[in-house]
């Protein structure tokens, strides 16, 4: 509720400040005067301009709306030229600046009759382009060019006006829908867990009791490999103490050594048998092993547990002075780069799996989706039976953490699968629901949007199919949407408002 009363006092300040805008001239639209609209693509800039009828001899004003692509925003900077050709003669008009931003008001008077074509030549301090208008026609009176005008005005059943000043000071885009290759998708959750060789366990090597090492070891804190973590301790246990340990090993070494360089010299004048030697031998090496073992790992005070990698402490199994036994685990890390995605899916999916193409994975802390592509991700496995149980079907999948994403937290997961055949496609962002149902804001003109009702298929989380009410030659609003939504509510604009002539 209180996100939508955020967006309503947005609209309601875009509103305002359209028909308030500081400059603003004689509306000529607040006439009866009949305009014809033009509108006009090229690879970086839309055009929608409001015309008067084009007659010879009569001066008309064109007042034109430039946007940027793919942003649709207003261009600020920059000179336009504007050419009227009919056949060989040619009328121009050339402004350095707009007279608004995003506005240009030419001012043509034609001087002959007949059918041509209308040039914008836009050059900016990165861009030189052309917008071209075809089927412009300079008709001989008045009477016959405002009829031929009236014939094209558009139907406004059912239509939003959302002008050029709104859009511009929102995230705005209209697009056509794409016609492609849209196969079955399998929606499901996923768990994200870290991926084999990214998360490391620490085991205790000793029983004892445990030290935390230059404060807390909190869960999220990160460490670099060969940090100390903990401690653990058995000097002050009666049994198993770790002290007493190391001086038998240091003095079993010691004993075994002078026992054998004894009997190594000794036969020399064969007064030791090779057995005694070979035998006083072993018991040195297997003496100096367990001595250099413990001196390595170990020391009076305890052993001392080191991160053997750099990452961040996922979770801590044991707390400060908790006794602990050889083997028992005391902190995993991870590296938190490359995680697994694992789900489970209904049997009758299966058949599906042999034609998987790619995933898509929305986050559910921050509503975000990524392409498998994205994260550099791939399918490691999915099972080709059930068990007693759990008689659904595991799916794994790897990915990088580059779209910050936790540890133990749950996804959405459309996995798609390959297909023949072509569907319409729109953005998920262009579809608006209104009591259960589906529509789209079709485009008249860049300033007047039809709401059509529509009907839809699958999602793969970021684009929808749509069975019917749109057709692919068609543009719709894929971003905006909901504000030219609140604008058709509120249904007391002025179609026209904040417009410079």
């Amino acid at each position: 509720m209180i996100k939508n009363a955020f967006i309503i006092a947005l609209l309601a300040l875009l509103f305002a400040s359209c028909k308030n805008s500081p400059g603003k001239e004689t509306d000529l639209h607040a006439g009866e005067e009949v305009k014809i609209q033009l509108t006009a693509y090229s690879p970086e800039f839309e055009l929608f301009a409001e015309a008067d009828p084009f007659v010879v001899g009569k001066s008309s004003n064109i007042l034109s709306h430039f946007s940027h692509l793919p942003d649709f925003k207003a261009l600020e900077k920059g000179s336009v030229t504007i050419r009227l050709q009919i056949g060989t003669t040619e009328v121009t008009q050339t402004f350095d600046a707009p007279k608004r931003k995003g506005i240009f008001s030419f001012d043509l008077k034609p001087t002959v009759q007949g059918v041509g074509k209308i040039i914008y030549e836009i050059k900016t301090e990165n861009i030189s382009s052309q917008v071209v208008v075809s089927d412009i026609t300079v008709y001989s009176g008045e009477e016959q060019a405002d009829e031929a005008a009236a014939k094209k005005v558009s139907s406004r059943t059912n239509t939003v006006v959302f002008t050029k000043e709104q859009s511009w000071k929102i995230d705005f885009s209209t697009e056509q829908p794409a016609v492609e290759p849209f196969g079955q998708v399998i929606k499901t959750s996923a768990l994200v867990e870290s991926a084999a060789g990214d998360e490391v366990i620490v085991s205790a090597k000793m029983n004892g009791i445990v030290l935390y090492s230059g404060g807390s070891i909190l869960e999220g804190k990160s460490v670099i490999a060969g940090q100390g973590l903990f401690s653990v301790s058995g000097s002050d246990m009666a049994d198993n103490n770790l002290a007493v340990r190391i001086i038998e090993a240091q003095n079993n070494y010691e004993r075994t050594q002078l026992e054998y360089d004894r009997k190594k010299s000794l036969a020399k004048d064969k007064i030791v048998s090779d057995k005694d030697l070979l035998t006083a031998k072993n018991d040195f090496e297997n003496a100096k092993a367990t001595n250099d073992m413990l001196r390595k790992n170990f020391s009076s005070a305890g052993q001392t547990i080191s991160s053997p990698i750099s990452g961040f402490v996922k979770q801590t199994f044991v707390s400060n002075g908790q006794y602990v036994t050889a083997g028992q685990p005391l902190v995993s890390v991870t590296k938190n780069k490359t995680l697994l995605l694992r789900a489970d899916i209904q049997q009758k999916y299966a058949p599906l799996l042999q034609s998987f193409s790619t995933a898509h994975i929305r986050t559910l802390h921050n509503n975000t989706t990524y392409t498998l592509e994205q994260l550099n991700g791939k399918l490691l496995s999915y099972g080709r039976n059930t068990n007693t149980d759990n008689y659904l079907i595991p799916v794994s999948l790897q990915i990088d953490n580059v779209g910050g994403f936790i540890s133990g937290e749950l996804v959405e997961l459309y996995l798609k699968t390959i297909t023949n055949s072509n569907a319409i496609t729109i953005p998920n962002d262009a579809l608006v629901e209104d009591q259960g149902n589906y529509f789209v804001f079709v485009q008249v003109n860049p300033e007047l949007f039809e709401k059509r009702e529509v009907n839809i298929g699958s999602t793969d989380g970021i684009k929808t199919e749509i069975k019917s009410g749109i057709v692919d030659s068609e543009r719709i609003v894929t971003k905006g949407a909901i504000l030219v939504k609140l604008a058709q509510s509120s249904g007391a604009l002025d179609a026209h408002s904040g417009h410079v002539h």
